[in-house]
């Protein structure tokens, strides 16, 4: 897949062609996060098999409340659950941490938070590295 830029969310190209890793940087809206599920609702129909995502959001200064209600946004959600096998997410506030951790044992989805500090568990976890240029 090419690159994903829109707003606050872009890939982090990855050492691994089945990982896919974002950084949010400041303030996520609702059109960022639609952008990042159609940009993942494609993966999932192109990809032959499961996939991993990393998420760091160690930069993210906050979101939009009503993301959570976005058509593309919720199909994405509902098909990683058949489509990711690893989810880690770096710097997760701690409601969003919480919420990880219960979701690990009630969806068919290895799903762990990190702290930033942890970063490079988090990328081992998902079997990749970031990709240097």
């Amino acid at each position: 897949m090419t690159a994903f830029q829109h707003g606050s969310i872009h890939s982090i190209p990855t050492t691994t062609a089945d990982v896919h890793a974002f950084k949010i940087e400041g303030h996520v809206d609702d059109d960022d996060m639609e952008a990042m599920s159609k940009y993942m609702n494609d993966v999932f129909d192109q990809a032959p098999g499961k996939v991993s995502m990393l998420l760091d959001l160690s930069s993210m200064t906050g979101r939009d409340l009503d993301i959570m209600f976005d058509d593309d946004v919720l199909k994405a959600q509902v098909r990683s659950w058949s489509k990711v096998a690893r989810y880690a997410v770096i710097g997760a506030p701690e409601s969003a941490a919480t919420m990880i951790k219960w979701a690990d044992k009630v969806i068919p989805v290895e799903a762990r938070a990190f702290d930033s500090a942890e970063t490079s568990s988090a990328w081992e976890f998902v079997g990749a590295n970031p990709q240097t240029v």
